[in-house]
């Protein structure tokens, strides 16, 4: 905020706060009715605010950092975006994560039940459309989002020429909690921004 940029915190379909129905609401659905609601609410910034609806960012940690992963795979609306502790593939996250099978109710089904529904909202499965620069961070001890599902994105967007970064913090976990590694953070994130939307 303090470098001039708005900044818009959306609570999409499957967030906690807004009851029951609501969390439900995208079971069997990641980044299709979520994604829209996010859509819909820059939408609304842009109609509010002296927003340049030409250089846009798009940010976001766990299942932020997927819904990032995911829109920079199915968007070219934003400009620069920066993704922490995403998952790029649920089918191989299945197997990694160290919190077992969390995903099955908003999935249905176990991935080796039905790999299709786990493939089909992978953002990996759609690297070949991205195009936005993408900035990338994880903790190297991460069991809930292990950092091989940030590299796994890193080295698709390498493949594509997309510019991106990675950014491993030692010792870290799912949360960033060192001050010298939360800072760092912060300050990638808006040279990043700087350098893409400014």
């Amino acid at each position: 905020v303090e470098r001039g940029y708005y900044v818009f915190l959306p609570n999409p379909r499957g967030s906690f706060g807004q009851g029951l129905a609501f969390t439900s609401a995208n079971r069997r659905d990641f980044g299709g009715g979520d994604w829209r609601d996010i859509l819909a609410g820059v939408d609304a910034a842009i109609a509010q605010a002296p927003i340049d609806g030409n250089r846009l960012g798009l940010m976001g940690h766990s299942y932020g950092g997927f819904m990032t992963m995911w829109g920079v795979t199915h968007s070219t609306r934003f400009q620069a975006a920066v993704a922490g502790a995403g998952i790029a593939n649920w089918i191989s996250y299945y197997g990694q994560n160290g919190i077992d099978q969390w995903m099955v109710p908003f999935f249905g089904a176990t991935m080796y039940e039905d790999p299709a529904v786990y493939r089909k909202v992978s953002p990996i499965e759609s690297i070949r459309n991205a195009k936005t620069p993408t900035l990338i961070y994880v903790g190297e001890r991460d069991v809930e989002t292990p950092a091989v599902q940030s590299m796994e994105f890193w080295h698709g967007l390498k493949a594509m020429k997309v510019p991106t970064t990675l950014v491993i913090y030692e010792g870290e976990g799912h949360a960033i909690r060192k001050p010298e590694h939360q800072l760092d953070q912060r300050r990638r994130t808006v040279a990043w921004f700087d350098k893409y939307l400014k």
